[in-house]
């Protein structure tokens, strides 16, 4: 990749697996002034969802912006996300048509939600540094992205989401899935409210 543009920059990371040490890592190291928060199983469907999402980021009011995910099989994985659901937060519209304009219209509405998930997210890095980026100690794998959305909106900002980003989320393919593990870091989320 980088003998294509040498814009890109990678950066090692050699130490035990941590989400949020890992994204502080790379804002800290970033150029720009947007921060991708991206996990690596995220695969793009068309060409215009950074350009939707920049221009939400660009928004002097505006903190998060998340985009709509799809599971593979065509149908919603993330459509912001709702605290207390789940017991800690959960995801808006989960498992809905791609198409399906949800609850009220909601999965069809560009619109504030208290959360956006970070295995697709764009901040400024202003905004980033300001908060304090992802809390590493506390929250090194799940619901970091929950606790960075609830830091920006206390700090002043909206959190968005826009319908109008839209990626296929190939959900922990590269680290695998466990409902024990889930269970754990929804225990260690909720002991933080």
């Amino acid at each position: 990749m980088r003998r294509e543009d040498q814009r890109i920059h990678i950066l090692r990371y050699d130490h035990p697996f941590n989400y949020s040490a890992i994204n502080n890592v790379g804002a800290e190291a970033a150029k720009g002034n947007i921060i991708c928060l991206m996990n690596n199983d995220i695969e793009v469907i068309g060409s215009d969802w950074l350009t939707e999402m920049v221009a939400h980021t660009c928004r002097p009011e505006i903190g998060c912006v998340g985009a709509k995910l799809l599971y593979p099989n065509d149908t919603i994985q993330h459509a912001g996300v709702i605290t207390g659901l789940w017991g800690v937060a959960g995801h808006a519209h989960k498992h809905f048509g791609r198409h399906d304009s949800g609850y009220y219209y909601r999965a069809a509405c560009t619109q504030n939600y208290s959360a956006v998930t970070a295995a697709c997210l764009l901040v400024r890095k202003e905004v980033y540094r300001q908060v304090g980026g992802l809390n590493e100690a506390a929250l090194p794998i799940a619901f970091n992205d929950v606790d960075f959305c609830l830091k920006v909106r206390q700090a002043g900002y909206r959190n968005l989401w826009t319908p109008h980003a839209e990626l296929y989320h190939h959900e922990s393919v590269s680290r695998g899935r466990t409902t024990r593990r889930r269970r754990k870091h929804a225990s260690k989320a909720k002991s933080l409210t």
